[in-house]
């Protein structure tokens, strides 16, 4: 008889396969810790588990990992779904080119490399050279570039960088022409961008110094200040430009307007909401700020000025976003003048190049693009190539043209030159991608939700698929925070199109596809709907025969986690696997970590009674009901995520583990040195897909898999 060469631990894992109620998961200790919230005991077991750094979390952490791992290797075509994805993956990826003065920059991938290298050329047609290669930078790809900026006469280069994935940044500073570095290094800085005055320094935000490095990646951030670097001078003496000390939770940036004379401050106390205070540099009797938009009732960014004017977008009395002047001097909205009025669709952004307005629409979530003067005629829309999502309109005001790319769920990105005076576009670079578009198909479908409300959802292909009820259908979605989900392309969904897969990405509430009104009627007390939403669009793909229960998944990230997290707790029986990633999983607590606190405009706090009543009915952690048999859920999180820190995903793990009621595995993988998702090596990005394919395809009963030579 041929020997096994399954490891040990394998072969155990497969004879446990048959009870999941049985399997042998990693033991997790509990503990006697209870809350008590308005008169409602309730328990929080394993708390322990939200100190990530200590021994006995680490040893958790790798006894998950190991079991996890045991589980994927006894699926027969994991390697052969990796091997797949990294054949997809090598082929040069190219940014759209960006114009600064005699340059041109743009990033570039070779195929594998685990981040994309910035280059600079003289002119269009000029001979590219490396910038920057972050893949220097660490051993193992994972230190990733953040923050971008040149001087104003493209002396100086700053830039930000992020390790391990974290939120938190160190800026540096490169003289362009000997690409060597200067001595400036700013720490402490985290959700920042860099803004240029001259080539003197430029601003920034920070924080102060954590008290204690060991917890910074889970201790509440706190006190976000304006500051300006002076170029070679240290640090500590940056100049204090901004802070507020009577408001700790407010996240404050700072830009210049291209011509310098106003000094923008974007103030937020969350995710929403916003204020708008203004510095005219070239009045020398301002000592401080004039507050332009008063917060934060309304969401507001600066577009331009004309001369001693404005241009702001807002949605305040227009949900969907206009285009207004104001003059900084009488501010009060009732004076603004309208540039662009609100329309039907929504204004998801506004960008300028050459002296125009580039006002991006979303229609359904696909982009309509309108070209405008600064009076507000409408001058074009953009001719684009297909039902998509364009980005990059924006460039400098003397520049004549730009580059911009476009791409769709089965389009990958495709580079077009943009003539501003004709406005006429030309392809200028086709991606290389070994991938046959024209194989696949997407539609758009609209479903009725609970309430009634119609939600739009894209499905994608291959080209003559039946509808008999027996397709593997992947649906994700998103539903918070304002933020649109739109077609793109990603080499990760391939191998399970190709497989037969079905890909559904729902544009549910709490977005901000549709504008205000969308994104309200999913936050705070509203968030049931977003569920209700996904739930709905589950359904109809059931009905409709796209799937079944025992062939459908569903995926979603950070705000999307949480979103998977409360429906496989609340419909455990529609779906046949479940893909929490870097989830916000205990809605009682998620405020007490990191950046949490900024969610609360969004979510509600439990230290609000009527907030708590709502949130303790949905929260993933608290609605695990032991003896229910739960889908086959594999979590994900990592070590270094910041943002949504990892104790969401080891408590909700530990709980399921606790209260599975079937066969079904509850599984939690655990990158190392990664984090909420940005600059994530493309290595460890592809293992993730990779593993996340095989676990869901492996617990809708496929077998055998075969894929394109």
């Amino acid at each position: 008889m041929k020997k096994s060469l399954l490891p040990l631990a394998s072969l155990l894992l497969m004879a446990q396969m048959s009870n999941a109620q049985h399997m042998n998961y990693p033991q997790t200790r509990k503990e006697d810790q209870a809350d008590n919230y308005f008169g409602q005991k309730v328990t929080d077991p394993y708390r322990w588990l939200e100190q990530d750094t200590a021994k006995e979390t680490e040893a958790w952490v790798q006894s998950q990992n190991q079991f996890t791992n045991a589980y994927l290797q006894q699926i027969p075509y994991r390697d052969a779904i990796r091997e797949r994805l990294t054949q997809l993956w090598n082929y040069e990826k190219y940014s759209a080119p960006f114009k600064n003065g005699q340059y041109y920059t743009f990033y570039k991938n070779d195929g594998l490399q685990n981040q994309s290298v910035l280059y600079i050329q003289t002119g269009i047609n000029g001979k590219p050279e490396v910038l920057l290669d972050p893949n220097k930078l660490s051993s193992d790809g994972t230190v990733a570039l953040q923050a971008t900026a040149f001087s104003k006469k493209e002396k100086y280069f700053a830039y930000a960088v992020s390790a391990s994935g974290s939120d938190w940044q160190e800026i540096y500073v490169l003289d362009v022409k000997t690409k060597k570095l200067l001595s400036e290094k700013i720490e402490y800085v985290k959700f920042t961008g860099i803004s240029w005055k001259g080539e003197e320094g430029f601003y920034y935000s920070g924080y102060s110094k954590p008290k204690d490095e060991a917890t910074k990646y889970s201790a509440k951030t706190e006190y976000q200040k304006v500051f300006f670097h002076k170029i070679g001078t240290a640090q500590s003496e940056d100049i204090l430009v901004y802070e507020d000390k009577e408001h700790p939770l407010r996240y404050v940036g700072a830009d210049l307007t291209e011509d310098e004379r106003f000094l923008v401050l974007g103030i937020s106390e969350g995710t929403d909401g916003s204020e708008i205070k203004i510095k005219d540099l070239k009045d020398a009797t301002a000592t401080g700020f004039t507050t332009i938009v008063p917060g934060f009732e309304t969401n507001a960014s600066v577009v331009d000025n004309i001369g001693d004017k404005i241009v702001l977008n807002t949605n305040n009395g227009a949900p969907n976003y206009k285009v207004v002047l104001l003059d900084p001097k009488n501010p009060a909205a009732a004076n603004w003048q309208t540039i662009i009025p609100e329309q039907k669709e929504k204004l998801e952004g506004v960008g300028t190049a050459g002296g125009k307005l580039f006002a991006n629409y979303l229609k359904n979530a696909v982009s309509v693009v309108e070209q405008y003067d600064y009076k507000g005629k409408k001058e074009r829309i953009v001719d684009l190539p297909g039902l998509g999502t364009a980005s990059g309109f924006g460039a400098h005001k003397d520049d004549k043209d730009f580059y911009y790319t476009y791409t769709s769920f089965i389009n990958p990105p495709t580079i077009y030159h943009y003539d501003i005076a004709t406005g006429k576009s030309t392809l200028f670079r086709k991606s290389s991608a070994k991938f046959n578009p024209e194989e696949y198909e997407t539609k758009q479908v609209f479903y009725p939700s609970k309430d009634g409300t119609k939600v739009p959802m894209f499905i994608t292909y291959k080209k003559g698929m039946k509808l008999d009820g027996n397709n593997p259908t992947m649906l994700y979605a998103y539903g918070g925070f304002n933020i649109s989900l739109t077609p793109s392309f990603s080499m990760a969904l391939i191998p399970f199109l190709e497989s037969g897969g079905v890909y559904c990405l729902a544009n549910l509430r709490g977005g901000g596809e549709f504008g205000e009104e969308w994104h309200k009627g999913g936050m705070l007390s509203n968030k049931q709907n977003v569920f209700d939403d996904f739930i709905s669009g589950a359904e109809f793909l059931i009905k409709e025969k796209y799937t079944s229960s025992s062939k459908l998944a569903i995926r979603g990230g950070s705000n999307g986690g949480l979103l998977v997290g409360a429906c496989l707790t609340q419909r455990p029986d529609l779906y046949a696997v479940a893909i929490p990633q870097v989830g916000v999983l205990d809605m009682l607590r998620y405020h007490k970590f990191t950046v949490g606190w900024g969610w609360a405009v969004e979510y509600g706090s439990s230290d609000n009674q009527d907030q708590f009543s709502y949130l303790i009915k949905y929260s993933p952690l608290h609605n695990v009901k032991k003896g229910t048999c739960y889908p086959a859920t594999m979590i994900t999180t990592a070590d270094h995520d910041d943002r949504v820190v990892p104790a969401h995903s080891f408590k909700f793990a530990a709980t399921l583990q606790e209260n599975q009621g079937c066969e079904k595995p509850n599984l939690i993988r655990i990158d190392s040195k990664a984090g909420h998702g940005a600059g994530k090596p493309t290595t460890k990005v592809i293992d993730e897909a990779a593993d996340i394919w095989a676990f869901t395809l492996w617990n809708m009963g496929i077998k055998n898999l075969k894929f394109p030579k």
